[in-house]
């Protein structure tokens, strides 16, 4: 009976203990805002982010993190990835023993770190090698409601991924394991640059020839930069990369393909922000991809149009037209 603490009640973190739950019998929830804490607390629930789900009595909701780590043996890292750095900067000193870490945040820090790289270089050596990437297609409304599930565990260690296997795994949720940690979080955040591209697709009323181009080249340019930073280039054709990618930029659920549609309707970046509950990783990424397309020598055409069109103000058609009257080329997938 291993005490399994979540980090962030979000909508996945919410999920994930909901769904937790029902496995295993001691589920601690931690929620770092005060003010939210207080509304879960009483409520058990979020109506807003993820309606119809209520936590059962025996997952504990707390606010204090010396009382959320003591014992923990499973770690999970359920945080909007801006603020995962400060929260592992307060939870090491309460690490004192091998604790399994996993992170479920995908996307890239402001400085343009993997999540799993945060973790390694704030969190006391004792865990160092008991990191796990949880990812995959996995949108929190459907892993609560039931819908049958696929996604993927990965470490350098395959004990500690095949123990994250084990653990998450049931008749609605199939884990694979994978050994590309680095593949998987590249997939995981920079398909959500993708995913906005496809959201001005349907924002432009454009049709399912648009949206299959797009999830196919897009794809190529994502695996060209993983590749290119030492990732596998199998792991973007796996459930991290192409599953992810396709549920995300088809999804309602989706906030980042929300956030496209929003822009392919001619609203402004800023605005649309301010009417959002939850976070669109693929904004923040989106600026780190261009990044990390230039630092390593890597075309990103579709990448770049969605930087002019989040940051440039640039006109989603105009951006589109760009992208058709390229320098014609041979296909090649990555």
């Amino acid at each position: 009976m291993p005490k399994i603490t979540c980090l962030g009640a979000g909508s996945w973190g919410l999920a994930i203990s909901w769904y937790l739950s029902k496995k295993e019998p001691n589920i601690w929830l931690w929620e770092g805002i005060e003010e939210n804490f207080k509304r879960f607390k009483e409520r058990r629930q979020d109506a807003t982010r993820l309606p119809g789900i209520v936590l059962p009595s025996s997952v504990h909701l707390v606010n204090d993190l010396a009382e959320a780590l003591f014992g923990c043996e499973v770690l999970l890292f359920v945080l909007p990835s801006h603020t995962v750095e400060e929260v592992a900067g307060k939870v090491a000193p309460f690490i004192k023993s091998k604790t399994l870490v996993v992170s479920l945040s995908k996307g890239l820090t402001p400085s343009m770190e993997r999540i799993s790289e945060v973790l390694k270089r704030t969190l006391p050596p004792v865990v160092r090698d008991q990191i796990v990437v949880l990812s995959g297609p996995s949108h929190a409304e459907e892993v609560a409601a039931g819908v049958p599930t696929a996604i993927v565990a990965s470490s350098e260690n395959p004990v500690a991924a095949e123990a994250v296997q084990t653990l998450f795994s049931s008749s609605t949720l199939r884990v694979y394991t994978n050994s590309d940690p680095l593949g998987v979080e590249l997939a995981g955040a920079l398909k959500n640059v993708i995913a906005i591209a496809c959201g001005v697709v349907d924002g432009l009323n454009f049709g399912d020839n648009t949206k299959g181009a797009l999830f196919t080249r897009g794809l190529a340019e994502i695996t060209r930069l993983g590749v290119k930073m030492g990732a596998q280039p199998q792991t973007f054709a796996g459930l991290a990369g192409m599953g992810d990618l396709i549920t995300t930029g088809i999804s309602r659920h989706s906030r980042n393909r929300f956030v496209g549609e929003r822009i392919g309707k001619g609203e402004k970046l800023p605005e649309i922000l301010a009417k959002m509950v939850m976070v669109a990783e693929g904004v923040n990424t989106t600026k780190a991809a261009v990044t990390l397309a230039q630092k390593y020598g890597v075309e990103m055409p579709i990448t770049q149009k969605v930087h002019e069109m989040l940051f440039e103000n640039k006109p989603a058609l105009l951006a589109l037209k760009e992208l058709m009257e390229r320098e014609l080329k041979t296909e090649v997938w990555h």
